[in-house]
């Protein structure tokens, strides 16, 4: 039996829960439409959602257009596909690991795609071609790592976060002292990129985030199957066709290359690749891992996030990662909080 052909008896929810999930998908969308709105409709010159509509589709006066399309909606758009990226590495590490709290953030890959992007940076180079590749590397590198320090007593999901928040805390140390070796304003900059913000991005990284995104969501779709038969336990996908090892290669490489890109154009933003796969398992009433409505939990939160990094104190602007860290924080202390409840 094949992986597909197996996953696809697995999964057929009743008719109620299909119309729950397509209530959920068109309340998503409106809302991630209502973001977007704000997004660009708030600031510092503030524009009525009609004038900004219209500026979308080439009306309105030069002005309104430059600051709507020109400086507003590549944030609003870029937040959303880097919400998306977050979401779906999350996803994909949680189901390799078999884990809720098996995220990049507390695995240590994201502290590793920070530090190849940082060395890259306090070298001298900016470009976009350096900072990816530095943070592709980081990554990679950091997973390596993490998979050869368990390999010897197996990659269960408990020994892969206890080793991953071992890491983090020492690439922590080293990212510390890198800023504290590198000059002022390098050191400077290093630090609020660091803290992992929207603030300042531009449409340079357009292109390559869309491409990463478009090319993600796609291999996660081709090994959708095979992901679904993991779950339910490596012995039984191994008897159904599935090679294990090979698919939690292939799942972490292209987590952590979503990962990576996204760190490179926006800084480390955590939380979302922890707490959108699991909103939308409980929203969606999924079984498996609902990886496209991780995707859109991941892109609603995050410029939502943005949204309230620019408002709330407005005119200062806190990095958007200072947001997420404060929902992310919450959102762990409730679903712990549940898990202790539920042992007892």
């Amino acid at each position: 039996m094949s992986a597909s052909v197996a996953a696809g008896s697995i999964a057929s929810p009743p008719a109620a829960v299909r119309r729950r999930r397509l209530v959920i998908w068109v309340a998503s969308g409106v809302l991630l439409f209502a973001l977007g709105l704000a997004g660009l409709t708030l600031g510092d010159a503030p524009i009525s959602p009609a004038n900004a509509l219209a500026a979308l589709f080439g009306g309105g006066d030069g002005g309104t257009r430059l600051i709507v399309v020109g400086w507003r909606l590549p944030r609003v758009v870029l937040g959303a596909v880097i919400g998306a990226m977050l979401a779906l590495a999350g996803a994909l590490f949680q189901v390799v690991t078999r884990n809720p709290l098996g995220s990049p953030d507390i695995l240590g890959f994201s502290a590793g795609a920070y530090t190849g992007a940082l060395l890259v940076m306090i070298g001298g180079t900016v470009s976009t071609f350096a900072l990816s590749a530095g943070a592709i590397g980081g990554g990679i590198a950091s997973a390596a790592l993490v998979f050869a320090l368990v390999a010897w007593r197996g990659a269960t999901g408990t020994r892969l976060i206890i080793v991953g928040i071992a890491l983090t805390a020492m690439l922590g140390a080293v990212n510390t002292m890198i800023e504290l070796a590198a000059d002022d304003v390098v050191a400077r900059s290093a630090a609020i990129w660091g803290a992992g913000s929207l603030n300042g991005i531009d449409g340079r990284w357009m292109p390559v985030l869309v491409t990463t995104l478009v090319l993600g969501a796609v291999a996660t779709a081709w090994l959708r199957p095979a992901l679904t038969l993991y779950e339910l336990g490596e012995d039984r996908a191994a008897s159904l066709g599935v090679r294990p090892v090979r698919l939690r290669i292939a799942a972490m490489v292209i987590g952590v290359v979503l990962l990576a890109i996204t760190i490179a154009a926006a800084g480390p933003i955590a939380f979302v690749a922890l707490a959108a796969p699991q909103i939308a398992r409980r929203l969606w009433r999924s079984g498996p891992m609902p990886f496209a409505a991780s995707a859109m939990t991941g892109a609603v939160l995050l410029v939502l996030s943005d949204l309230l990094a620019m408002r709330l104190f407005a005119p200062t602007m806190l990095p958007t990662g200072l947001v997420t860290i404060g929902i992310g924080g919450l959102y762990l202390a409730w679903m712990l909080s549940g898990a202790n409840r539920r042992r007892r």
